[in-house]
C-alpha cells in the first residue's frame, strides 16, 4: 500500500495541468494508494479498474453515490441495484438504442448540428468548443425532452454546477452550494412540466418516461427529473469534451485528421481511441462491499475507491505504445467500443455501462462528420496548442480554428 506523499497528489496542480506522467508512475510505483483528502483508494492499473467496474464477484457498489450524486441529482438509477436497477433501467434503455434512437433522435441530432454550424460556417474561424461542443450535446437533450432550447444557458449553467460539484474533490464550500441550489432550481423548473407532460403527452422522450412500464412499474415525477438532471449532465458534460478532444487529437495529428476526412467510418474509430486517450472522464467512484485484494494491497469493506479512468486507459500492460494517439491501433475494438464490452474504460462497465453510449457514439459520427463537410481544410488558429484542463472531467476549453468557407 502506498500513500498519496510518493506519488503527484490528485489534488496538486501540477497534477491538473498534465496527469499522464503522474498516471505512470502511479501504475508502475503505486498501483492502489490511500488519499488522504479525499478518503478513497486510488486505483490506477487497467485490470484493477476493470474488475471493479465490472464486478461479477459482487465486491464493489454504488453505494457512494448517496452522497456524490444525490445531493445534486435526487435518487438516480446509478444508485440502483439488484431487481430496482434492473427495472429502472428496462425503463429507460430503449429510448437510447435501436429503433427508437434512429427514428425520432437521428434527425434531431442532425437538425441541433447544423443550426450551430450555421452560425460559423461563412465566416472562416470559430472556437469549436465555445461555438459547438458546449452547445451541441444540450440542445440535443433538451430537444429530446420536448423543453425550451431557448432555456439553453440554464441548462449549462445547472449542468457546469453538477459537474463543479462531482469533481470538488477538495471541499470547496461554495462548490457544494451552487451544486445543491441546482437541484432545488432544476426540481422547480421540471417538475410542473413532467406533470403537464403526464397530461398531454407528445412524441418527446419525457412523455416516454413518463408513461414508462416494466412490470407494472412506473417512473415517478421525482424519478424522471433525477433521470433528466443526470442525462443533462453526464450526456452534455461528456459529449462536450469528447467532441472537442476529438478535433483536438486530430488537428495535432494532420495525417490521421486527412484519413478520416477521407473515410468517415473512421469516426468511430477516432471516437474510440479518443476515448481511450483522452477520456472526458477522468475518475468514477466506487463502494467496496467487502475486503478485496487488488494490485498493490488491500481495499476493506466499506472504503470510497476511485478508478483514475485516465491512467487505465493508458496502461502499457493493457495497450501498445498507449501515450501515442493512433486511429488505427489493432488493441481497440471499435465495433464493441460503446457498448458494455468495450475494452476502453471510459463508459464504465458491467450493469452501470454508460446508457446513453449509443446517444454519444451517434452525436459524435453526425457533429464530426457535418464539421468536416463544413471545414475541408480546417487548421488550428495561428500559434494556438491546444491544452486539457479539468481534473474530475478534463478536455480542452478552447478550440480556435481557421478554415476556407464552403462556397454554396
Amino acid at each position: 500500500m502506498s500513500t498519496a506523499q510518493q506519488v503527484p497528489d490528485i489534488l496538486s496542480p501540477e497534477f491538473a495541468a498534465d496527469p499522464y506522467p503522474a498516471y505512470r508512475v502511479m501504475r508502475e510505483t503505486a498501483p492502489l494508494i490511500w488519499h488522504e483528502a479525499t478518503k478513497s483508494y486510488i486505483v490506477s492499473r487497467y485490470e484493477d479498474v476493470e474488475r471493479v467496474f465490472k464486478d461479477k464477484a459482487g465486491e464493489f457498489t454504488t453505494d457512494n453515490y448517496a452522497w456524490q450524486l444525490e445531493p445534486v441529482h435526487g435518487k438516480t438509477i446509478l444508485q440502483l441495484s439488484g431487481r430496482e436497477h434492473a427495472v429502472r433501467r428496462a425503463l429507460v434503455a430503449p429510448a437510447f438504442r435501436g429503433s427508437d434512437l434512429e427514428r425520432k433522435f437521428l434527425p434531431v441530432i442532425e437538425r441541433n448540428s447544423r443550426e450551430l454550424i450555421d452560425g460559423f460556417r461563412h465566416t472562416g474561424s470559430a472556437d469549436l468548443v465555445a461555438d459547438y461542443a458546449t452547445r451541441f450535446p444540450v440542445n440535443v437533450i433538451a430537444d429530446m425532452l420536448g423543453l425550451d432550447k431557448t432555456d439553453h444557458p440554464r441548462f449549462h449553467r445547472w449542468y457546469t454546477a453538477v459537474i463543479a460539484f462531482l469533481g470538488n474533490l477538495s471541499g470547496d464550500p461554495g462548490v457544494t452550494a451552487a451544486g445543491e441550489r441546482t437541484r432545488v432550481e432544476f426540481a422547480e423548473y421540471m417538475l410542473p412540466i413532467i406533470r403537464e407532460r403526464r397530461e398531454n403527452p407528445g412524441d418527446d422522450l419525457l412523455s416516454v418516461l413518463c408513461a414508462a412500464e416494466v412490470d407494472g412499474v412506473r417512473m415517478s415525477d421525482e424519478d424522471v427529473k433525477a433521470f433528466c438532471s443526470l442525462l443533462l449532465a453526464a450526456g452534455g458534460e461528456t459529449t462536450d469534451k469528447a467532441i472537442a478532444g476529438i478535433f483536438a487529437n486530430l488537428l495535432r495529428h494532420p495525417d490521421q485528421l486527412a484519413a478520416v476526412r477521407a473515410d468517415r467510418s473512421l469516426i468511430p474509430r477516432a471516437f474510440a481511441e479518443t476515448l481511450r486517450f483522452t477520456p472526458p472522464v477522468h475518475m468514477i467512484m466506487r463502494q467496496s462491499a467487502t475486503e478485496v485484494e487488488l494490485s498493490g494491497g488491500t481495499v476493506p469493506a466499506g472504503a470510497t475507491v476511485t478508478c483514475l479512468i485516465g491512467a487505465a486507459n493508458r496502461d502499457e500492460r493493457r495497450y501498445a505504445d498507449p501515450d501515442r494517439f493512433d486511429v488505427f491501433r489493432d488493441d481497440l475494438t471499435t465495433t464493441t467500443a460503446f457498448s458494455a464490452a468495450a475494452d476502453h474504460l471510459a463508459f464504465a462497465l458491467g450493469r452501470h455501462f454508460c446508457v446513453g453510449a449509443l446517444l454519444a457514439k451517434a452525436e459524435v459520427e453526425i457533429g464530426v462528420g457535418q464539421l468536416l463537410d463544413a471545414m475541408p481544410d480546417v487548421r488550428l488558429a495561428d500559434g494556438f496548442e491546444p491544452a486539457e484542463q479539468g481534473v474530475f472531467t478534463r478536455g480542452p476549453q478552447s478550440l480556435p480554428v481557421r478554415f476556407t468557407p464552403v462556397k454554396g
